[in-house]
């Protein structure tokens, strides 16, 4: 039984290898979705689905002290999940895409 398939065929053996993504990709993809297991990044992310935010509106809304917002917005800006625009002397936070919202909504509706 060594070495052998139980159900793939060379074909479909082939077909398998040729779509599956390569290394990069799949690390990238690890990233990204890593952003969606931790919770303060899941609450800061629907914050910002509905409405552009600062760090010191997030840091209220969310119970959390503004240096942990920042650190998690980083993170998030790092990933390309959020941007941010500078109004005066304050950064204002958004998605990058309203496809991160949608995302988040789809794998509500699953679980």
């Amino acid at each position: 039984m060594e070495g052998r398939y139980l159900l793939l065929n060379e074909r479909n053996k082939h077909e398998v290898l040729t779509m599956l993504p390569q290394d990069s990709d799949v690390m990238k993809l690890a990233d990204y979705f890593s952003n969606f297991s931790d919770s303060t990044r899941i609450k800061i992310l629907s914050c910002l689905s509905l409405t552009d935010m600062c760090v010191n509106d997030l840091s209220k809304i969310l119970g959390l002290n503004q240096t942990t917002v920042s650190h998690q917005l980083k993170i998030l800006k790092d990933q390309k999940l959020v941007t941010y625009r500078r109004e005066g002397k304050i950064l204002v936070y958004s998605l990058t895409s309203s496809n991160i919202n949608e995302m988040m909504m789809y794998a509500i509706n699953v679980i």
